[in-house]
């Protein structure tokens, strides 16, 4: 099978292999990713690349790869084989120093927020601050404040725990968390999940804001069209493990892929479908 990227051509039948295109600076850069469990072979030569300050979202089915794939770039998963690099540098079997400083270049936004209930607010954004290094929470409660107020909250809001905040402020405080250290690059796990359209509208521009505020790098992974649209630079779509295309956004109605065309269109019938018991 031919590789696809942009507007080369797909076959009728089939999803393509990817091959790396060439795009500006390589911040992550995935090649040959296998992932198993058992015999569930769940990435399957997984390539991938994040340009350097670019915003780009993986679009996919469930059960397509996309969560494995985010955990084995975070390093929360260790791929089979393959290759992961950030900024150049190979992660596989790093120093316990060395992950950690890796570590810090990254900021999450978890899929429903993930807020300790029992912590306040601003504990919750400085988490990383002060567990991660070591700051004192006078400055670290002065830097979650700030966040808090970037996402379109109230300072008051910091003192309050996450029981007392709606499902769409919860997630306005994930998005605090993951941008208070200034990191280089932030990881966006289903960040509309459980939003009613109107607020999932509002997550996306402030996602888009405060990736462009920090000149960060983003990797998002989500079914939501609607959310892949208006924070992408980028998009690519995994199936059966691999990714099968990737391109700019403009080029996402027009991909030549019949996968892609029928996965952004939520159409029922389609090569995704064709075989399976509905």
């Amino acid at each position: 099978m031919t590789a696809q990227s942009g507007t080369a051509q797909a076959s009728e039948n089939t999803p393509q292999d990817n091959v790396v295109a060439d795009l500006p600076t390589e911040k992550i850069a995935m090649k040959g990713v296998y992932k198993a469990f058992g015999n569930n072979h769940v990435l399957q030569g997984a390539d991938l690349v994040v340009p350097k300050g670019k915003s780009l979202v993986v679009i996919g089915g469930s059960g397509t790869g996309k969560s494995v794939m985010l955990k084995c770039i975070l390093g929360l998963l260790h791929p089979d084989s393959g290759s992961i690099k950030i900024d150049g540098q190979e992660t596989a079997d790093l120093s316990t120093q060395d992950r950690d400083d890796l570590m810090r270049k990254f900021g999450m936004l978890f899929q429903g927020a993930a807020l300790f209930d029992s912590l306040k607010i601003w504990e919750n954004v400085a988490f990383g601050l002060v567990q991660g290094r070591g700051m004192k929470k006078k400055q670290a409660r002065e830097i979650a404040v700030e966040k808090i107020r970037a996402v379109g909250l109230r300072a008051e809001v910091a003192d309050l725990y996450p029981a007392e905040l709606s499902g769409g402020m919860q997630k306005r405080v994930g998005l605090a968390r993951a941008v208070a250290a200034d990191p280089e690059i932030i990881f966006f796990d289903e960040p509309t999940t459980g939003l009613d359209p109107i607020m999932a509208d509002v997550i996306n521009d402030l996602i888009v804001e405060q990736v462009k505020g920090l000149g960060a790098t983003a990797l998002s992974i989500t079914h939501d069209m609607a959310s892949a649209r208006k924070i992408a630079d980028h998009v690519a779509m995994i199936y059966e493990g691999r990714i099968i295309w990737h391109g700019s956004v403009e080029e996402l109605d027009n991909s030549g892929n019949p996968y892609v065309d029928q996965f952004i269109h939520g159409r029922a019938d389609g090569p995704i479908t064709s075989g399976q018991v509905r």
